[in-house]
């Protein structure tokens, strides 16, 4: 199973251009997506769908994953309007007015939570979701993926981090200790490709479909602007987590054009054959 995931589109930070920036990037990656050989059998986007919650930023959202062959789970992130979210995509589950939802995919279960508290750029999760998430956890041992769009995470970042101390990052961690069966907490939110490991557990970062953060770790000063970079024009990213029947791992992915710098052909076959004849494959395939 191949499941691609996208995050912090940001449609909308333009909103008078049809044509704006995140909405070209964003389309590079679904057109990269449908391109691939065998395309994913779902779709998670882990939040800032977009950049102001307004009603013609989802009209857009929901125009683009209506044209795609495979479902598209959505999360909620600090960009966007929960009340928004909920009228412009009525069929997505909510529970206790959160956008809180489980979804069947075959041999995994995907778990998807609200992290999105209004006015704060971090994240929140209260006692009420907390409890409907542990009652989730406890239905099913199935191999299951939770999404979220706030990593509870320290970074390194002067800027884009968590107080690994907060109150709703300790909540969490006791909502998620001692599920073996997560196979993996995907998030969004950083703007930059991130894996670490949290609490017993695989964490994954998405980079974003919209620019990305820059790599600095230096500490920084909130009353003395020191002209660093901010926000980087690198390729728009995604991530794809594939299920091997036993673990799940995850590639990252960008959207776009690239120059190919090697094809499979009769130059590439001597070495092609002599990796897959290490894997046990012979020259008929098997």
């Amino acid at each position: 199973m191949l499941i691609a995931q996208v995050t912090d589109i940001h449609l909308g930070f333009q909103p008078d251009d049809p044509a704006e920036m995140n909405r070209r990037r964003f389309d590079e990656i679904v057109a990269t997506l449908l391109a691939m050989t065998p395309r994913p059998d779902l779709l998670l986007a882990s939040g800032d769908l977009t950049e102001h919650g307004t009603p013609a930023s989802y009209a857009t959202f929901r125009e683009i994953c209506a044209a795609l062959p495979f479902p598209v789970l959505p999360a909620i992130g600090n960009h966007d309007d929960r009340d928004e979210f909920r009228r412009a995509l009525p069929e997505v589950p909510t529970n206790g007015g959160y956008v809180q939802y489980v979804h069947d995919a075959g041999p995994l279960r995907i778990l998807v939570l609200d992290t999105h508290e209004p006015g704060r750029h971090g994240g929140g999760f209260c006692a009420a979701r907390a409890a409907w998430t542990a009652a989730r956890l406890a239905e099913s041992p199935k191999p299951t993926i939770v999404m979220l769009h706030h990593p509870p995470i320290e970074t390194g970042s002067g800027w884009m981090t968590e107080d690994p101390d907060a109150p709703w990052v300790k909540r969490l961690a006791d909502t998620l200790a001692g599920h073996s069966h997560i196979v993996r907490l995907v998030t969004g939110h950083l703007h930059r490709a991130i894996v670490t490991a949290w609490q017993g557990h695989i964490l994954a970062v998405c980079p974003s479909s919209a620019p990305q953060v820059a790599i600095d770790f230096r500490s920084l000063d909130p009353d003395r602007p020191d002209g660093r970079d901010m926000i980087v024009a690198e390729p728009p990213g995604f991530a794809l987590h594939y299920w091997t029947g036993r673990d799940l791992v995850t590639h990252f992915g960008a959207g776009g054009e690239h120059p190919v710098l090697a094809r499979y052909n009769a130059r590439m076959q001597p070495s092609v054959r002599h990796i897959l004849a290490e894997h046990g494959v012979g020259s008929g395939g098997h």
